[in-house]
């Protein structure tokens, strides 16, 4: 049947029938068993393929009208050698970035992403998780790898920013709960991970451009806070009061390796028997941030290694529960330390570490020997073959250890008493 289609003619149609347009050839109404009434257009491609389009339903804003000229448009792109049909069918089977994101984790997770020539470590991968999960596909997930722009990029590290990924989230483990909260740092870390996906698509010939490319991000918050000397005192009093209130022992010991080490809290809880000698007082860590890393102890730090005792299993920090590779989750125990000393809600197990290197600093250290101390990156070629630590490092491990325990109140015996205004080398012992 073939008439001029209006709003009498869908009316009147009855289930399974159509109506081809007298108007515009190709132009169709239909009515399936449902009462709804759909809109098409029936072409022929350049090649002789027969194709129908869905131009939408009956209502809103599709009536003949507007629906006759939608078909009149899309006859006109075929008259050009397009095939809409085709390219709304590809469109819908497009990868997503939901589906991208799943794709990167799991080329990570297997070793083939690589950062700075070495597959990204478990802890690292599950940060991405984290971002991936409560940012990234909650605001583009549904959105086609080919469709982003860089004002979805903006948008979403505006979102990001103001809260609207904000909220609790149930983890993995057993009762676990992750609290979301946003913000500009998030903000720009998540921006900076989708960056890295979208190179990855780039690579892969999902996309020829990368859209979070030059989007101007908030300023990365610099973490300058260092303990002062109160806030010293403070800490061991804490950690005397936790020893008192019968906390984990491990934890106990981990806060004051930390404090007399200058390591990264993951170091500090993954440290294993088998990567220290006592007798050379060296701590040789495989799988750094960094990579290897080969760090001085100091009589302090191997006073707490003595005295920790060894338990069945590799860790020389473990969990309270489960087995005994179990990393101990010693941020669960930071903050009722620093309750107990009464410290502020900004002193973190980072901030340790930035105190540590801040009396290295104080003391007369060279940047490269803090560096070896605490393990930052910029090792020279020649290190790489380097096995233990020097009397030089050494000296100044000891330095700054016994200048944090004096500090905190807690004067080694037979340590001599550091004064920051005098550099350590000129405290060495000569031979």
């Amino acid at each position: 049947m073939r008439k001029l289609i209006g709003l009498r003619e869908v009316r009147a149609l009855k289930p399974n029938e159509m109506i081809w347009d007298a108007a515009v050839t190709g132009f169709v109404a239909r009515r399936q068993k449902s009462e709804a009434v759909s809109y098409l257009v029936y072409y022929r491609t350049g090649e002789g393929r027969q194709r129908w389009h869905k131009i939408g339903r009956h209502g809103a804003p599709w009536t003949p009208e507007t629906a006759r000229a939608e078909a009149r448009r899309i006859l006109g792109q075929v008259v050009t050698g397009a095939d809409p049909a085709a390219e709304k069918r590809a469109a819908r089977k497009a990868t997503t970035v939901a589906e991208l994101c799943d794709a990167y984790l799991t080329d990570a997770e297997d070793g083939r992403l690589l950062t700075r020539g070495k597959p990204k470590k478990a802890s690292t991968l599950a940060v991405d998780k984290g971002r991936i999960e409560r940012h990234i596909k909650p605001l583009l997930g549904g959105l086609a790898v080919a469709a982003v722009t860089r004002e979805d990029v903006e948008c979403f590290l505006h979102d990001v920013a103001e809260g609207r990924t904000a909220g609790n989230t149930k983890t993995a483990k057993k009762r676990g709960l992750a609290r979301v909260t946003g913000g500009r740092t998030a903000a720009t870390r998540a921006v900076g991970l989708l960056g890295g996906i979208f190179v990855y698509a780039t690579r892969r010939h999902m996309r020829a451009d990368n859209p979070a490319h030059g989007v101007e991000r908030f300023a990365d918050q610099q973490r300058n806070r260092r303990l002062s000397d109160d806030e010293y005192e403070a800490l061991g009093e804490a950690l005397q009061k936790a020893e008192t209130a019968g906390m984990w022992p491990a934890a106990i010991a981990a806060a004051r390796f930390l404090l007399v080490t200058g390591w990264r809290t993951g170091e500090a809880t993954g440290l294993r028997w088998s990567e220290f000698d006592l007798a050379r007082r060296t701590a040789t860590l495989a799988n750094s941030k960094t990579g290897s890393s080969i760090r001085p102890l100091s009589h302090a730090a191997c006073d707490i290694l003595r005295a920790t005792p060894r338990t069945a299993g590799e860790l020389v920090f473990p969990a309270t529960r489960g087995s005994t590779e179990t990393v101990l989750h010693f941020k669960k125990f930071w903050p009722r330390i620093a309750r107990l000393g009464g410290l502020p809600a900004d002193v973190t197990p980072h901030v340790l570490r930035h105190s540590y290197t801040s009396l290295a600093a104080d003391l007369g250290c060279s940047e490269p020997t803090i560096a070896a101390l605490v393990g930052h990156k910029g090792r020279t070629i020649t290190s790489r073959y380097v096995h233990s630590a020097d009397a030089v490092l050494l000296a100044a491990a000891d330095a700054v250890a016994n200048r944090a325990a004096e500090l905190m109140g807690e004067h080694r015996a037979g340590a001599a008493v550091v004064r920051a205004h005098v550099p350590f080398w000129e405290r060495l012992t000569p031979p």
